[in-house]
């Protein structure tokens, strides 16, 4: 990726950051100069979003339903089930709503959870959770439900370490997610033992639904993205044992982390390995020397913290007082309110998408048209993810221990 005259995504396509109310220049000299975190991207008033959305959900939005675009507004902040006011978020809107592709696919994965034996017993709750719903809103450039299929089967693997092995699973224990992770690792990247000690380890992942679920998801995913795609998600698998790992650490120790420590833990523990799907199930690939630049991928990774710190907000009201969550670490160590908190935790999710924004913006004018349609990708995924957390069970359910 360079500056200099290259081919460029068309300017106006939908959902793509818009151009950012600033000198470009300085725009560029930012993002070129290496700055980025918390106050190194200007406040907007306005998102600018192509195709007449508006970012801030409390404004007029544009969706669409059955291939037609109806208009709605959000007047007001999201109230949970515990009292708390979620403020309107910096964050784009869902790009579609297709309800027949997300059933399609729902009912798909919920089959699929039933063969490989993952979230036993609680398949009527998977289904109301709609993941893939999810899919379909994060991913409004693809009306292929297999392809969807393959991308929630992932997610729902993902998820599923979470819920068998961390939170609300039966055999739930901290004690065991290292070697457990271990044994998903060593699924997710197959690992090759002497014959003699193979079907041992083999034993092992026949026993484990958790682990026949990551075999079967991956299976699934490199019929139609590359090796090099594959790969990628391999790596952010990777990254995202490594946070479970150091989430178990604070809850065998009792430790309560500070603030700028589970902020960390969120780029390790996020929703990356879904995002990084998004070119193939998109039908196209990011070439390897841009996705693998430092711009971009802080850019990418940034996208992701900003979604888990939503995540954080929308979950509060499922989740047991003890869990961590960015409100009530911040409730601790700043001495403030639980609504408080949630106030504070909306701006930095704010500010984190207002860089975002305008370092996609400019890393899309750099780059070619598949990084464009990437950054653009992205930004929808952060639209659909926020749509499907405002209106999932899964975070406005019963308070944990019954909601996959």
């Amino acid at each position: 990726m360079t500056g200099g005259a290259m081919d460029r995504a068309p300017a106006h396509a939908p959902g793509r950051p818009g151009a950012v109310p600033t000198d470009p220049a300085e725009v560029l000299s930012r993002l070129l100069g290496g700055r980025s975190g918390l106050g190194a991207a200007p406040p907007r008033a306005d998102p600018g979003l192509a195709a007449g959305t508006r970012a801030r959900t409390g404004t007029r939005t544009k969706t669409r339903t059955g291939g037609t675009r109806t208009e709605r507004t959000r007047t007001e902040g999201t109230r949970t089930g515990s009292g708390i006011v979620i403020p309107p978020l910096y964050c784009p809107d869902a790009v579609r709503d297709d309800p027949a592709l997300a059933d399609a696919v729902d009912e798909e994965l919920v089959r699929w959870a039933e063969d490989v034996g993952i979230y036993a017993g609680r398949l009527d709750m998977l289904r109301s959770c709609r993941f893939g719903r999810l899919m379909m809103l994060a991913h409004p450039d693809c009306d292929d439900a297999d392809r969807l299929l393959a991308a929630a089967r992932c997610g729902l693997s993902e998820w599923a370490v979470d819920d068998h092995w961390a939170d609300d699973g039966e055999d739930a224990d901290p004690r065991l997610l290292g070697l457990r992770t271990a044994l998903a690792h060593a699924v997710v990247d197959p690992v090759r033992l002497p014959p003699r000690y193979e079907r041992q380890f083999e034993d092992q992942v026949a026993a484990e639904p958790v682990l026949r679920a990551f075999r079967s998801a991956l299976d699934h995913l490199a019929e139609f993205a590359s090796p090099t795609q594959v790969t990628r998600l391999r790596y952010q698998l990777a990254v995202m044992f490594v946070g479970y790992n150091h989430e178990a650490e604070w809850r065998t120790s009792a430790r309560r982390p500070p603030v700028w420590e589970y902020l960390l833990h969120r780029y390790e523990n996020g929703f990356f390995p879904c995002m990084v799907l998004t070119d193939p199930v998109g039908g196209y690939e990011v070439p390897a020397h841009e996705f693998a630049d430092p711009r971009v991928r802080r850019t990418y990774m940034y996208a992701g913290v900003a979604t888990c710190l939503l995540n954080d907000l929308y979950s509060m009201a499922r989740e047991d007082p003890g869990d961590t969550s960015l409100p009530r670490l911040i409730a601790a160590e700043e001495h403030c309110s639980l609504q408080e908190a949630v106030n504070r935790t909306a701006a930095v999710h704010d500010e984190v998408m207002h860089a975002v924004e305008a370092e996609s913006a400019a890393l899309a004018a750099l780059g070619s048209p598949a990084l464009g349609r990437f950054l653009e990708g992205i930004w929808n995924w952060m639209g659909g993810a926020k749509e499907w957390h405002a209106t999932s069970p899964r975070y406005h359910g019963p308070a944990s221990g019954g909601t996959p």
